[in-house]
């Protein structure tokens, strides 16, 4: 939803069979004017987003109006939000009934999507999402279909399997969307898309998405479309020669100090660091300057007259970090630029681009660089794929190269002090101290030194990495089980949640739904160890406070999952004996103590073939 301006190499090209539409600066007018239902306006606004993509802009009205789309346009143009917004925006969620279809080549997609309709649809709690895709327990599937969810987002076989055993009902469908119809096509869903198109009701409104448009995709919109509107968005994706792109793998725990040991050590002139939302602009500017840097927020509320005051004050000089979302730095041209951060990896390719073109004007050279977490790497994937460029990796500045620069920095002020017209003042005092008190200058220069940089002038070293597996003095310890295979370089901790044997849950079931709600996939689980009345999950350790958050009122079937963080095996827990219990109470003496996941090499879960 990151709109650039018209004479930006990174605008988008749109076209419609509409005449004399504007679209080359989209969405000027914000999100507000197109007849958006109030709830999901506020979802939008929650996210952060504030004015609409060349896409959105083009597409959101024609489907409001009830019309028919073919929308030709690539992965990472915002096309989701373009068709899930009219969706809810329209959906009535008094209806227990499957009222919305999305198609998706893949279960990845699936996944995403679902999460996309889950964030617009934060402010309405009737309506329910729920995707269904192969390799997902089917349990999740019929309660999610029992409890009536109105959008639907799956694959073509998964559907087709749920038709074929009379669970989901679309003959009262609504809206269908076909996203990445050639993709589907590719894959060899013709037929099975076909038969979904055949079971739905004529009535229904289409949309179709798709990033060409063969033969196969002509005639599918001609025969199952009623006179749809074409819309054509053309993706400009190409990055400037002149700007050296590098990228960090880092936790989302450790990212201000990422970027603090970064602003540190790098030499820049002026810098602009990118996050998702408002709010976050002024926390994290706010962060920054507690930590001595001169940075201000510019986002979507603020005035025209400050948002000029404030780019002024970069030109100068004044300030050299700006913290912004992507529409407030629309525009945005200032030479002394020279790095761009995306502390918050966008999630479109267009927005990258738009981003890191704030850097290396006026034939100058540029540094963009993007912090990702491991269970971002697919965007960073994303984003190397459309822009046809490899980003360096490169490692989190050391303590000692920050202890380093702060010694350097330290020598220049005291060079530039030499030249001042006061010295003679202060060295008068300073000789008068020494005599008086008998104290060498280098003491007096040491202690004043310490006044204006207090005692953590220097960095203390970062505590030693101790290798997985390492605990310490427990030679009586049981050697692990075997686990299933994880993440290469993935850090997992232990979550509690409040469903067990007793509730007939499988590992199957519980990563479906954790899965499903918090947009993980295969890679991020670890070993499942069901108990009676709960479960011990592995997941990622940096999962954040919002995903948490959304997982907390997961149900698997009836019943809550609230996950929580475990805190090891307490008292609580029947008294077990540490000594007598096998890795964090996975088995006693070899027994089995719970259903283990992991025990076999490579189950087929969360919607991955095996091996």
């Amino acid at each position: 939803m990151t709109p650039a301006s018209e004479s930006e190499s990174t605008s988008g090209e749109t076209t419609t069979e509409r005449p004399n539409r504007n679209t080359d600066e989209p969405g000027a007018g914000g999100f507000d004017g197109l007849g958006i239902d109030d709830r999901v306006l506020e979802a939008i606004s929650d996210v952060g987003y504030e004015s609409p993509s060349p896409i959105q802009a083009a597409t959101i009205p024609v489907l409001m109006s009830g019309r028919d789309v073919v929308g030709l346009a690539q992965t990472g143009t915002g096309k989701t939000a373009a068709f899930a917004i009219p969706i809810l925006s329209r959906l009535d969620d008094s209806a227990r009934k499957p009222q919305a279809l999305i198609l998706a080549p893949t279960r990845e997609l699936a996944l995403q999507v679902a999460e996309a309709f889950g964030k617009y649809s934060a402010h309405m709690p009737k309506v329910k999402v729920l995707p269904i895709y192969g390799g997902q327990s089917y349990v999740v599937q019929l309660n999610g279909l029992k409890r009536g969810a109105q959008v639907i987002v799956g694959t073509p076989g998964r559907v087709i399997d749920h038709l074929d055993r009379g669970t989901l009902d679309i003959s009262e469908l609504e809206f269908l969307v076909l996203d990445e119809a050639d993709e589907m096509l590719t894959m060899g869903f013709a037929e099975d898309v076909e038969r979904i198109l055949a079971d739905t009701p004529d009535s229904k409104q289409v949309a179709l998405f798709s990033a060409t448009m063969p033969k196969a995709i002509s005639r599918l919109a001609q025969q199952y479309l009623n006179d749809p509107e074409e819309i054509k968005v053309k993706a400009k994706t190409e990055t400037a020669s002149n700007i050296t792109q590098r990228y960090l793998q880092v936790s989302h725990q450790r990212k201000l100090d990422a970027l603090t040991r970064f602003l540190e050590v790098e030499q820049f002139d002026a810098m602009i660091v990118f996050v998702r939302t408002k709010q976050a602009t002024e926390e994290l500017a706010e962060k920054l300057r507690s930590r001595g840097f001169s940075a201000v927020a510019i986002n979507g509320d603020l005035a025209q007259a400050q948002r000029e005051r404030t780019i002024n004050q970069l030109k100068n000089g004044s300030i050299d970090i700006l913290v912004a979302t992507d529409v407030a730095a629309r525009g945005l041209d200032v030479d002394r630029i020279s790095h761009v951060v995306n502390y918050d990896i966008p999630h479109d390719t267009e927005s990258y681009v738009h981003r890191i073109g704030r850097t290396g004007r006026a034939g100058r050279s540029g540094n963009a660089l993007l912090f990702v977490s491991p269970r971002e790497r697919h965007l960073l994937r994303a984003i190397e794929k459309a822009t046809r460029s490899t980003l360096a990796e490169i490692g989190l500045p050391s303590v000692e190269d920050v202890n380093a620069q702060r010694v350097a920095k330290f020598a220049e002020s005291i060079t530039e002090n030499l030249g001042s017209e006061h010295l003679d003042m202060f060295r008068k005092l300073i000789e008068d101290y020494a005599r008086d008190n008998d104290v060498t200058m280098a003491d007096i220069a040491a202690a004043l030194a310490l006044e204006t940089r207090d005692g953590g002038f220097l960095m203390a070293p970062d505590p030693p990495q101790r290798e997985r597996g390492e605990r310490g003095e427990r030679g009586d310890r049981p050697e692990r089980r075997e686990r299933a295979p994880r993440r290469p370089g993935a850090n997992f901790a232990t979550y509690r949640i409040a469903v067990g044997r007793v509730h007939r849950v499988s590992p199957g079931a519980i990563v479906g739904a954790i899965a499903n709600e918090g947009g993980l996939t295969r890679g991020d689980f670890g070993n499942i160890s069901i108990r009676d009345d709960f479960s011990l999950v592995e997941l990622p350790d940096d999962l954040d406070a919002e995903t948490l958050a959304s997982l907390r009122h997961t149900r698997i079937g009836k019943n809550p999952i609230d996950i929580r963080r475990d805190q090891g095996p307490p008292r609580a827990r029947g008294g077990a004996k540490r000594a007598g219990q096998g890795a964090r109470g996975y088995g006693r003496d070899g027994g089995r103590r719970g259903e283990q996941w992991g025990k076999r090499g490579n189950p087929k879960v969360a919607g991955r073939p095996r091996g």
